[in-house]
């Protein structure tokens, strides 16, 4: 089977204006306006599902800062109030040794690092709110 010149096939499809598939005997299905139309819809309702999905997680990533800063700040208060009662109990019983040391350890790390995840959970709320914002205008 010989195979026909290409700019040949062009000069001939371009002199019967009819395109070089059909010269060769192949069918071409040709995408209608229709079918475009359909697809352009479906990425429409893609495009809707992703915007609303992220949304979704922004108030979730919202509302979750929130929730860390609520929680931060309800154990300040409980142990405030509580006034380190461990520091009065007899550290000769071990169990109770090993109870105080563990709770006051708990004491020192969360007064030194709260004050920061505290801090980072107002800088969330802020930006995810900020963000919120701007999608919405």
């Amino acid at each position: 089977m010989s195979v026909p010149d290409a700019d040949m096939l062009i000069s001939i499809s371009e002199i019967f204006e009819t395109p070089v598939s059909t010269l060769l005997g192949e069918n071409i299905i040709e995408t209608k306006a229709d079918d475009l139309k359909v697809i352009s819809e479906k990425l429409e309702i893609i495009n809707l599902q992703l915007a609303n999905r992220k949304m979704t997680k922004q108030k979730l990533l919202h509302w979750l800062f929130i929730s860390l800063g609520i929680v931060i700040m309800i154990v300040f208060i409980i142990l405030f109030i509580s006034h380190s009662p461990y520091l009065n109990w007899d550290y000769s019983n071990p169990e109770t040794s090993v109870m105080g040391v563990v709770l006051h350890a708990f004491e020192w790390l969360f007064v030194r690092v709260a004050p920061l995840l505290l801090i980072g959970a107002i800088a969330g709320v802020y930006f995810t709110r900020k963000l919120s914002n701007q999608e919405n205008n």
